[in-house]
């Protein structure tokens, strides 16, 4: 059975694959037919709206008659015939998933998100008509009861295993009450994960902070306020500038705009969203999903949710996770309370005699940049021009595996952004096709994201290449300038890759096994350790010119940013686990929660310590990635991820950056094999040990924090 059928109901990408006609001929429908197109690529260009619901539900026709066919086969179980059989079910209804899904992420409207609220309910149901099919489940018990008998491979014990555990975790071995309670909280939750999303991003796109007065406009860069007469003009208000909440306009205004009243503005509409009490609001139903996956753990033998979850990471506990973030809590709050010190001291210095807010922070963090390190973030944008850094990212996956990248030109894509390219190995064979898609608009939601069009897997012996995308926010270019990256923007490109790299890399047998299909605390690796290479002063060399001059990044720039590389990592990080810890407060409750968000989110930031001027990154209202996005109980698994991204990259730093026994052993053992081994197994194989935390203290400048607080 794949993952991703199974999934549907829980997984947020996969949930949007939903459709709204009853109607049922497949009459000029393109998912009722072979792609015609470039590698197989979804047709987009003849995909409408319309077509969504009656291949969805011709999806489910189709894969419940061949789960029938499973069920009723007269042949005793075997691996081929049960479990090979589950896993090659449900090809319609998949292909159609994964396109629906990735459009009402990346560029959704009205007409889809009511589409994707109305077949929710459906696609629940039919994943429960699966996982809680008793025939079905005593034939997966029978092969899994004679494994010992069977000579598999180790991906087919693998795919074994797992299609076991999905069977237990989903509710197979339940009662018929039971099994009837958990189809109804699956189908509530599929609705309320999926309305989470919409309302965040109905409540990001309707907020403009209008700008009339040019004076208002006081310390933005130009840049900035370029892009923001853009959106004036698409916006209706020519001649005037408009500032949004999508992150390349709202964090560099409050990084830069010396109007303290507007930068209150519009960080409190920031801070705000989906909890102002109106149609958007998110307070009642992110308690409501709560208590609903509390229920669901416990109907499944588990005290918590985080216990359920948990389970299949590599942390394992709730107790591991909470031992790893208090252990970093502790000096990154330090180091947070020195640097809003030294900001406090800094508005004494300008003669104010106001106490640091939250919409201060970025603003004096910049200024206090400056004055330690002689760095302006502006001096350092001009040298990251998307199209650079773009070639950067792909030299640097050249010189490690020898892939190239060639823009395909007449293949459909999804929105005029997207770009795709053809993707090889040095010798020219084919490895798979990658859409990216780089800057914000209304149609799409926040944050930056890799998925797939199509896994990668193995077909009548010839591996099926994959159709990977990669989804930004990232600053636009303007009228005078191509769009010019700040290095968050750089890192984050470069993470988003490694994601790719992850999918396009895979080469396994079964898709539901390929690619990013491992645990959530171990799936960052690959993206993470790509954003070590964005920062060695030797790569910026050959990605980071100035988009004027051509003149390469000097030296005493990459000096400043060498130096101030742990500079703000007290605030980064402790935002960061600040709602690391408040996810596993939401998630460890054996008990539903009686008080509503806002006093459950105070009073978990009370219990850490969490200083007034900061508050998590993510406030309960917006976090998507643990109310709509897979991320519940894992939102930990950046940090997890960061202890073994630091240690992995040692091996190149040990050596050489591109040392090409280290990059082959890092595809081989871990880019390539997708789910097919335990992780710490993979890990082990491409290092030779378990990682250590110092590496990544250091990294971020806690441990010396760390030792002065042992002394």
């Amino acid at each position: 059975m794949k993952k991703t059928i199974l999934a549907l109901a829980a997984s947020a990408t996969l949930l949007y694959s939903c459709g709204s006609s009853d109607e049922n001929t497949t009459t000029m429908n393109p998912f009722f037919e072979a792609y015609n197109t470039p590698f197989e690529v979804p047709p987009f260009d003849k995909i409408k709206n319309e077509h969504f619901a009656p291949a969805l539900r011709e999806g489910i026709k189709q894969h419940q008659a061949e789960i029938d066919a499973i069920v009723n086969n007269d042949d005793a179980p075997t691996f081929e015939n049960t479990i090979e059989a589950m896993e090659y079910a449900g090809e319609l209804l998949g292909k159609v998933s994964r396109v629906f899904g990735n459009l009402n992420s990346a560029n959704t409207n009205d007409e889809l998100q009511a589409i994707a609220k109305e077949m929710a309910p459906e696609l629940s149901a039919h994943s429960d008509n699966i996982s809680l099919n008793e025939k079905l489940f005593e034939r997966v018990k029978a092969v899994w009861g004679s494994k010992e008998e069977l000579d598999l491979n180790a991906e087919q014990q693998m795919l074994l295993e797992k299609t076991y555990k999905s069977f237990v975790r989903n509710g197979a071995n339940l009662d018929e009450a039971d099994k009837a309670k958990l189809r109804e909280i699956n189908s509530k939750l599929s609705s309320l994960t999926l309305q989470f999303g919409q309302n965040l991003l109905a409540e990001t796109n309707a907020y403009m902070l209008v700008i009339e007065n040019e004076a208002d406009l006081a310390g933005l860069p130009q840049a900035l306020i370029d892009g923001a007469a853009d959106d004036a003009k698409a916006a209706g208000h020519e001649g005037k500038w408009v500032f949004t909440l999508q992150n390349p306009s709202i964090m560099p205004f409050l990084q830069y705009a010396e109007n303290r009243e507007l930068r209150k503005q519009i960080w409190e509409a920031y801070k705000n969203r989906a909890d102002q009490g109106n149609e958007y609001d998110n307070k009642a139903g992110l308690i409501e999903t709560a208590n609903l996956r509390r229920q669901k753990a416990q109907l499944l033998g588990y005290n918590t949710h985080a216990d359920y979850v948990l389970e299949e990471s590599m942390a394992k506990n709730a107790e591991n996770v909470y031992n790893l973030l208090n252990q970093l809590w502790t000096p990154a709050l330090a180091k947070a309370k020195v640097e809003r010190d030294e900001m406090q001291a800094l508005v004494k210095a300008e003669g104010h005699d106001f106490s640091i807010e939250p919409w201060d922070w970025r603003y004096y963090e910049e200024k206090l940049r400056q004055q330690k390190f002689d760095l302006d973030e502006q001096e350092i944008k001009p040298y990251f021009s998307l199209p650079k850094v773009q070639e950067g990212v792909f030299m640097v996956v050249k010189n490690l595996w020898g892939l190239t990248f060639e823009e395909i030109q007449d293949i459909p894509v999804y929105h005029p952004d997207a770009k795709a390219y053809e993707v090889k190995e040095a010798d020219g064979s084919h490895v798979g096709v990658i859409y990216m898609d780089f800057h914000p608009r209304a149609s799409k939601r926040g944050g930056a994201w890799m998925t797939s069009y199509r896994s990668q897997k193995t077909e009548n012996g010839e591996r099926k290449a994959p159709v990977i995308s990669i989804v930004c926010n990232f600053s636009r270019p303007t009228a005078n300038a191509p769009a010019l990256l700040t290095f968050d923007e750089v890192t984050t490109f470069f993470h988003e890759f490694g994601h790719a790299l992850h999918g396009l890399l895979s080469n396994v047998q079964y898709q539901s096994l390929a690619g990013t299909s491992v645990p959530r605390d171990f799936v960052e690796l690959p993206s993470q350790i790509m954003e070590n290479w964005a920062t060695e002063p030797s790569v910026m060399k050959q990605y980071a010119f100035h988009y004027e001059t051509g003149e390469v990044i000097p030296d005493d720039l990459i000096a400043k940013l060498t130096n101030s590389g742990t500079f703000g990592q007290g605030f980064g990080t402790t935002e960061y686990l600040a709602a690391s810890l408040m996810d596993l407060d939401y998630h460890t409750q054996a008990q539903d929660i009686s008080m509503d968000a806002t006093a459950f989110e105070k009073a978990s930031m009370a219990k850490i310590g969490l200083i007034d001027e900061i508050i998590p990154r993510y406030r309960s209202p917006y976090f998507q990635h643990i109310f709509a996005g897979g991320y519940s109980s894992g939102y930990y698994s950046y940090i997890w991820s960061g202890v073994l991204d630091t240690d992995a990259f040692q091996a190149f730093k040990e050596t050489d950056l591109f040392n090409q026994e280290k990059a082959k052993a890092f595809r081989k053992e871990i880019l390539e094999r997708g789910g097919t081994d335990e992780p710490m197994n993979m890990y082990v194989n491409f290092r030779g040990a378990e990682p250590k935390i110092d590496a990544l203290l250091k990294k971020r400048g806690l441990d010396q924090v760390a030792v002065e607080r042992t002394k």
